[in-house]
């Protein structure tokens, strides 16, 4: 007895200093670490617990993000209609139609990334607008234009006829993990620039159906219809995402949001406004990412990469020899373990450039060569 009693009092001191640590931190709680890019600071009068603010992150983004306001005419065209169902067998044929007008609206939110007056927003906001207005969040109208869109991406460049207006602090997404804070700024129903916080679900969202070219970050900060378009910023004010869409059953914000990394916007952006479009490259494959389950089955030798299924005609892949049952396990020395990141690295090189595969056929390893072609688009425009 005395022997196994021995311990129990270095474990009762032990837990009487940690009980005494949490009795501290629980009277004081400024002592509590405070996340980065955030401020803590006290109630009136320094006797109150110590909160933690975003306001610093938000006024540093929330200038450059605007809200837009669309409308578009829509004609429609209809018998005359009468009450008596045999007139209008007989009669209605000949009769002139009924033209209507309908003005229909739309909203969302942009965000300014170039003090000449560059803006990324969504596509599906400004996509066949008769009318765009956008405004500052001070109130200033902006005139502005479509520079052109992505359908693949769903984004849109505007320019504003303005210069010297703020812009958005970039962040890096790549750098975003599961669990950082992050904030939506945005003009959700309407009603004027909001701010909603959350953190970041997931990373590398593909395959949702929401675009052709996906690679989402989640979150679950509050994003509704019209935050499309909006910014998502880290909790030091950076921007790392374009608000996109949310899943939802009931059209509101259930915490399923996603967002497009700045990062491939920006080159979206880029390449909108030095050429016009997006050109991306292309060989034609169609496969399936290989899984332990999938290589069993079919005696696959590769230790990962993409099992091609079938080659479009006439395209770089049947040209350059790739048949179905090859692996594709890289793309110019980069691992492909999907076909989201085969599709991803094929189109990255663009158009007219000689790529190197590596291959598994069987047993036998080999490097593939040959030359991409646009991409076709495969969203609906």
């Amino acid at each position: 007895m005395l022997r196994s009693s021995a311990w129990i009092w270095p474990l009762g001191a032990f837990a009487a200093g940690v009980a005494a640590v949490l009795l501290t931190l629980w009277v004081y709680p400024q002592l509590w670490p405070v996340p980065a890019g955030a401020r803590p600071f006290a109630s009136a009068g320094g006797t109150g617990p110590t909160v933690v603010s975003y306001s610093d992150a938000v006024s540093r983004t929330a200038p450059a993000v605007v809200n837009i306001f669309t409308s578009k005419v829509t004609t429609e065209r209809r018998p005359i209609a009468f009450t008596d169902p045999f007139l209008q067998r007989q009669l209605g044929r000949f009769l002139p139609e009924q033209i209507r007008h309908r003005q229909a609206t739309s909203l969302g939110s942009g965000v300014i990334l170039s003090h000449d007056g560059l803006l990324l927003t969504n596509r599906h906001i400004v996509k066949g607008a008769d009318a765009i207005k956008v405004v500052l969040a001070d109130g200033t109208d902006l005139d502005v234009q479509v520079v052109g869109s992505d359908a693949e991406t769903d984004l849109a460049v505007l320019k504003a006829s303005k210069r010297n207006l703020p812009v958005v602090p970039i962040g890096r997404p790549e750098d975003l993990r599961v669990g950082d804070v992050v904030l939506a700024i945005g003009n959700p129903y309407g009603i004027g620039q909001t701010v909603t916080m959350g953190i970041v679900s997931g990373t590398g969202r593909s395959e949702l159906g929401i675009s052709s070219i996906e690679n989402f970050i989640q979150t679950d900060a509050s994003i509704n219809p019209g935050n499309s378009g909006g910014a998502l910023i880290n909790a030091r004010g950076e921007l790392v995402g374009i608000n996109t869409a949310i899943f939802s059953q009931s059209g509101g914000s259930e915490g399923v949001g996603f967002a497009i990394p700045i990062d491939l916007a920006r080159e979206v952006m880029d390449q909108v406004v030095t050429k016009g479009r997006v050109a991306r490259g292309w060989i034609g494959v169609v496969g399936r990412g290989v899984t332990p389950e999938l290589a069993e089955s079919f005696g696959l030798r590769a230790p990962g990469g993409v099992l091609v299924t079938s080659t479009i005609e006439e395209s770089p892949a049947e040209h350059a020899g790739l048949r179905p049952g090859d692996v594709i396990s890289r793309v110019e020395g980069q691992d492909v373990a999907s076909t989201h990141e085969l599709l991803e690295a094929v189109a990255a090189s663009g158009p007219g450039v000689n790529i190197a595969l590596e291959v598994w056929r069987g047993n036998d390893h080999s490097e593939i060569h040959t030359t991409t072609i646009e991409r076709p688009v495969l969203a609906k425009q």
